[in-house]
């Protein structure tokens, strides 16, 4: 009998080839476009100001009467003030 079987070329390598492949295919399809939403978003929330128009995570539609770093006080109504965290802003509304 011959020296053991190798394996090819590759040797222990092209064992492991195909799990980075499927591991580099996650990364570009999942965790990427993850990230640039995300940066998307932090630049929408440290972009409001007074005035603008947003709805919140939870449905509720509303124009900005004060902020601060982690407060968004919504007028709703008439008279009628709601305080969200700045993060529950879900979007803004262009007008």
């Amino acid at each position: 009998m011959g020296a053991g079987v190798t394996g090819g070329s590759l040797g222990a390598f092209g064992a492991y080839l195909p799990m980075l492949l499927i591991l580099a295919a996650m990364y570009f399809m999942m965790i990427l476009p993850q990230k640039k939403q995300e940066k998307k978003r932090k630049e929408m929330l440290d972009g409001l100001q007074k005035g603008d128009q947003v709805v919140t995570i939870g449905g509720i539609l509303g124009e900005i009467s004060s902020l601060d770093e982690e407060k968004v006080n919504l007028k709703v109504a008439d008279n009628v003030e709601i305080q969200f965290m700045r993060t529950a802003v879900g979007r803004k509304i262009e007008k």
